[in-house]
């Protein structure tokens, strides 16, 4: 029988303590393998219910976008009751995620040495935006200073500054980061039987991804600055570029034959020769530029698609849906207005099967959660 990803973690029960976007999206990805997945969220509830717009029920589709698929308990953790009730649920849990500073979850006398008392078995996969040590451990931060920290917005931009990536790159970097490394945990305990405590930082996350960036730094002539080097900005055939009607047309033609069709297919055989130039090559680059800007999009797509030159159009968010190759694959879900929501299934298929869609999270008592876990 095929395994389909909801298949893979039948069993796995996850306490997911975090909120916002890193911590959820985490927690996500373990219910769309199979896990079972209880969000506790304080009385007031996840802030992230009050970010960007509002459904009818008053609730942030976002916030319902990176739940789904979960049972959302409140719980007072500040109170006897809630930390008694929480305790009992790390007892048959598998995993707690969580996303506070380092020393939040111990104040409330949650502590890794405490939940391991409680729960030999547990993983703890502690998710911040520094670490759970050294002098940056408490201090407060987003995506943004989680990149400038690593040297993921040093390299990222034009000559003159530089940009940052939105979707947040540290936030869904660091969440895959954390769910991978929770995976390997499980692995494991299957072997031997131990717990974990995990701590992943967002920052640290994408500093995982600077080794070639910083060798480049420390040898002459390799630092990749902004707007010039091969794959910032610097390379004709690396780069994106404006159209006719204020559209733009990324091109990643970095090998040789893929250059050598495009520059065929632009009618400009003469930029052949020029591709391994000196960087940055700004009169190639404004060369090409200028015969982007002779026509518009949809001329660019109709004469590029079919061409081998690694070239696509720059989609505006309203259209990936509606794209030919999106839909085909079919991880894009609507629903309609007017509480409409555009939902993204698990980026893996199984045997050739697409993912399971996602079931709407579910508001439970923790009475109803405690009950279901002391009945199996």
């Amino acid at each position: 029988m095929t395994a389909l990803p909801a298949d893979c973690l039948s069993g796995i029960r996850v306490l997911d303590l975090s909120q916002y976007l890193p911590g959820p999206y985490a927690a996500q990805m373990l219910a769309d393998l199979g896990a079972e997945v209880v969000k506790i969220e304080p009385p007031a509830g996840d802030p992230m219910r009050a970010i960007g717009p509002r459904d009818g029920d008053g609730v942030s589709p976002f916030y319902k976008l990176v739940n789904a698929g979960k049972s959302v308990v409140c719980l007072d953790l500040k109170s006897d009751g809630g930390k008694a009730v929480l305790e009992t649920l790390v007892l048959g849990a598998d995993v707690l995620l969580e996303s506070f500073r380092p020393s939040a979850l111990a104040r409330l006398g949650f502590g890794y040495d405490s939940l391991k008392a409680i729960n030999p078995r547990l993983i703890h996969c502690a998710l911040s935006g520094f670490g759970q040590s050294g002098p940056y451990a408490e201090r407060a931060g987003h995506d943004i200073t989680y990149m400038a920290l690593s040297g993921g917005l040093a390299t990222s931009g034009t000559a003159g500054r530089p940009v940052f990536a939105h979707p947040p790159t540290a936030d869904f970097a660091g969440a895959m980061q954390a769910a991978m490394t929770v995976l390997a945990v499980l692995l494991r305990r299957g072997r031997d039987g131990r717990g974990a405590h995990i701590d992943v930082s967002l920052s640290e996350t994408v500093l995982g991804w600077q080794a070639m960036v910083l060798t480049g730094a420390r040898r002459a002539g390799f630092a990749p600055e902004r707007g010039k080097a091969l794959l910032t900005g610097g390379a004709a055939c690396y780069g994106i570029y404006e159209t006719a009607d204020k559209r733009f047309v990324a091109l990643g033609a970095l090998e040789e034959k893929f250059w050598v069709s495009f520059c065929t297919a632009m009618g400009q055989p003469e930029w052949i020769a020029r591709q391994n130039g000196a960087l940055p090559q700004e009169g190639l680059i404004a060369e090409v530029a200028a015969e982007f800007r002779r026509a518009p999009l949809s001329a660019w797509v109709e004469r590029l698609s079919a061409v081998d030159c690694c070239f696509q159009p720059v989609l505006e968010p309203g259209e990936v849906p509606d794209d030919p190759h999106i839909r085909a694959r079919g991880l894009v879900q609507e629903t309609a207005s007017p509480d409409a929501r555009v939902e993204v299934l698990f980026p893996a298929f199984f045997d050739g099967q697409a993912p399971a869609s996602r079931a709407p999270l579910r508001e439970l008592s923790a009475e109803e959660i405690m009950d279901a876990w002391s009945a199996c």
